[in-house]
């Protein structure tokens, strides 16, 4: 796809759509797809359309999975509730952190030491059963419970932003034998309620800016939420050789006819494809590196 010249000055202007010659949408990928390997004597001959549109659409949230780049990220201020509800296209979320003083994102750990059961509010009987109003209900329970009222209302250490100020890390002095390392830090932690699809997060998060980086499955729906938006959903131009591949493959394992050795093929291109992608979607700079491994080497004292 060639640069439109004549579009410049629109795009450099405050109100531009900036950035954007990096992607391709998915109905100019799917109808790329479709002249070159859709027709009499072609690979993919009588396939049809709607398996085209299916297989770009897997293909695409496949990559979003793991080899594509996060874009999507949400900045927030956490309420007293101390509660997050997850994002509309959420699927994983790749790091939360927090914003202090200066600016720098500060990581908000995971815990596994907690969680938010169903409060069960039937009353238990002496054999282990409940007693339940109706003959046709079902237990009756709350999404808050004691468990997690006791995680939020938790004393937490003060959370300081300028980690140079020792005085303020003199409340551990003499704790902190035994002490676990993977708690051993003052951001605060945070869990995820998978059936309510909530975070939770740890007292001292009250207040403070939450930054969550999560992972989406890179697809847009139209403006009625009924299908998805083809030409509104963007695919970056690294992925493109790896979406046709994926869609190649997809295509012909779901043909009866298809020879062994060709879909061996194709496999393997589309494995081939897919690293390069992640490989150069890594955006891997020389020079960066070489900075940092330069401060490895430093002798630090203890």
């Amino acid at each position: 796809m060639g640069l439109n010249k004549s579009a410049e000055q629109g795009y450099y202007a405050s109100g531009g759509d900036h950035g954007n010659y990096r992607y391709l949408s998915l109905k100019t990928i799917i109808r790329s797809f479709t002249a070159t390997y859709v027709g009499k004597g072609k690979i993919c001959e009588n396939v049809y359309p709607g398996d085209i549109a299916f297989h770009a659409t897997r293909a695409l949230q496949e990559l979003s999975y793991d080899t594509l780049k996060v874009i999507k990220n949400w900045e927030v201020e956490i309420p007293p509730s101390l509660m997050l509800v997850m994002p509309g296209d959420y699927i994983n979320y790749c790091k939360l952190t927090w914003a202090d003083e200066s600016g720098v994102e500060r990581i908000i750990y995971h815990t596994t030491k907690t969680s938010n059961p169903r409060n069960i509010t039937e009353t238990v009987n002496s054999d282990g059963g409940f007693t339940i109003a109706g003959t046709n209900d079902d237990l009756a329970f709350t999404e808050t419970s004691e468990t997690r009222d006791l995680y939020m209302a938790q004393n937490q250490s003060p959370i300081v932003s300028n980690r140079q100020d020792a005085d303020a890390y003199n409340y551990l002095e003499g704790n902190r034998y035994g002490i676990d390392p993977a708690y051993a830090h003052a951001n605060g932690s945070f869990y995820i309620d998978e059936q309510a699809g909530k975070f939770h997060f740890s007292s001292n998060i009250s207040g403070k800016n939450v930054i969550l980086k999560y992972v989406s499955d890179g697809l847009v729906t139209n403006s009625d939420h009924d299908g998805i938006d083809f030409q509104g959903t963007p695919v970056p131009k690294f992925a493109e050789e790896a979406m046709y591949k994926h869609m190649l493959f997809g295509i012909l394992l779901s043909r009866k006819d298809t020879p062994g050795g060709l879909l061996a093929e194709i496999k393997k291109q589309k494995y081939a494809e897919t690293r390069k992608t992640k490989l150069r979607l890594q955006n891997f700079k020389l020079e960066e590196y070489a900075r940092i491994l330069r401060g490895g080497s430093k002798i630090i004292k203890h």
